[in-house]
């Protein structure tokens, strides 16, 4: 019997599992052209993941002093929906040392989760085309969950995709990883244990994001979960 500490472990997937930078930032830049806007270097996209495509997009627009109208908005949005489906996986591959810990963490049978706030499509897409979807026991995606009662996606950083995550694992102790205040704030709502990816697109300095711990590299994660018991 495994003595791990945690029996689940939820994950994130842009900037935590998957190095994504380069596909997200051809699908805002191709949006950011159609709309006329300069087109943005793919570290700078980094800085603007982590809230989904729309609020990608958005905060990509108002970098460059924009501000458009829902109206105006909705378009650009789809020409980058429509144009991320058919290219999300062209240089996106596993950070290094996902694929040995994901095999350590089965090894003692420890389910896991994806929890991302890119919508469930995408991401099913995307584990699919890598061949790691057998991986994990479920996938929720930003709109998996559907809306509340504001009409808001019950998404990060609210506490109940990582919740579900927790139900879906039928775990005892989940702990959450992940690289955003998005990801810190969910896992603290649902009163899990967080650990921050310092190595992905943290949206502010990786020890700022008042997690439970940081680890530089994914390989550093096991190590770094047993510390938290």
């Amino acid at each position: 019997m495994s003595d791990f500490p945690f029996d689940a472990i939820g994950l994130d997937l842009d900037g935590t599992l998957l190095d994504t930078k380069a596909d997200l930032a051809a699908a805002v830049n191709h949006a950011l052209a159609d709309g006329g806007y300069q087109q943005v270097p793919a570290k700078q996209v980094e800085g603007l993941i982590g809230g989904g495509a729309k609020v990608m997009l958005a905060r990509a627009i108002e970098a460059q002093g924009g501000s458009m109208a829902e109206e105006d908005f909705r378009p650009l949005y789809k020409t980058l929906l429509r144009y991320y489906s058919q290219h999300n996986a062209v240089h996106t591959q596993p950070f290094p040392g996902v694929i040995e810990t994901l095999d350590e963490l089965a090894a003692m049978d420890v389910k896991l989760a994806v929890v991302t706030n890119k919508f469930e499509g995408f991401a099913a897409e995307i584990l699919e085309q890598l061949g790691l979807t057998d991986r994990f026991v479920t996938l929720i995606g930003g709109d998996s969950l559907g809306k509340d009662a504001n009409g808001n996606f019950r998404a990060k950083p609210a506490a109940d995709p990582v919740l579900t995550a927790m139900e879906r694992c039928g775990a005892r102790r989940l702990a959450f990883v992940g690289d955003s205040t998005y990801d810190v704030m969910a896992a603290r709502a649902a009163g899990v244990p967080v650990v921050a990816a310092g190595y992905g697109y943290c949206d502010k300095p990786a020890h700022d994001l008042g997690a439970d711990a940081v680890i530089d590299s994914f390989d550093a994660l096991i190590p770094a979960l047993r510390g938290l018991a």
